[in-house]
């Protein structure tokens, strides 16, 4: 088994660090660049930053946190957020992000996935998706929070990202964002046996069994999670510790 990682996700928004409940309910929690040195002290193996109004708000993410910590950690970050443009990704990586998480610039413009991997690499490119279930076996991509759907089934649209070039996929649940109650192990399952590139589990971890349930049963190489980090109810070390003792290869 290949190491797996455990990834704190922070949400910036006005350049505040902020957590809601199925992307709504949104509430502060930190500054961004107080909370990724903690993480990183803590033992993360990657950090995940998104602007999570920046599509809906239709401008690009505000980057000014960026420079601020990537003085202070020496772990990758991927970035996301309002990316439309290969421009958009030039200054990220020019930054010194490792990735770009490409969410709703990909839908509207798919070959833009493309574009990147072909200047930086499909390893430095993430395909995000936000996808909500509509029925039995049957799951949307939604945009802007959650609220519109796009009609693409998010099955078929991971396997196109990562034709297109995509070097691995966020597969987040808007359903148990939040809730605490475990990853879509169904939707995180069925994607992960059709595609070749590392997938992370998003939304709903809440106890120790659900970051392991998320790679064992789920088949993610990468498990993401913001609340039960946040607000201290589980430890970065703890959450490997107890993968590890599943049988989960991990750094500690």
């Amino acid at each position: 088994m290949s190491v797996k990682r455990v990834i704190p996700c922070l949400d910036v928004k006005n350049g505040r660090v902020v957590k809601g409940k199925k992307f709504e309910d949104i509430n502060d929690v930190d500054d961004p660049e107080t909370l990724a040195e903690s993480y990183y002290k803590a033992g993360a193996d990657e950090l995940v930053f998104y602007d999570i109004t920046a599509s809906s708000e239709e401008r690009k993410m505000s980057l000014d946190f960026i420079d601020r910590v990537i003085e202070k950690i020496k772990i990758p970050i991927t970035v996301g957020g309002g990316i439309n443009t290969l421009a958009d990704v030039e200054d990220i990586i020019g930054r010194g992000a490792s990735k770009v998480s490409i969410n709703t610039g990909a839908l509207k413009n798919p070959d833009l996935i493309r574009l990147a991997a072909d200047k930086f690499g499909s390893k430095a490119v993430v395909l995000s998706l936000d996808a909500k279930k509509l029925g039995p076996g049957k799951w949307n991509v939604f945009t802007s929070g959650g609220k519109l759907d796009t009609g693409k089934d998010a099955i078929e649209w991971a396997i196109e990202g990562v034709e297109l070039g995509a070097g691995e996929l966020v597969i987040n649940s808007i359903d148990e964002d939040g809730m605490k109650k475990g990853y879509d192990l169904e939707l995180l399952g069925l994607i992960s046996s059709k595609v070749d590139v590392p997938i992370v589990a998003s939304g709903g971890a809440g106890s120790l069994e659900d970051f392991s349930d998320g790679v064992l049963r789920g088949g993610a190489d990468g498990v993401l999670a913001a609340s039960v980090f946040h607000y201290g109810e589980l430890g970065i070390e703890e959450v490997k510790k107890h993968m590890k003792s599943k049988g989960i290869e991990v750094k500690l």
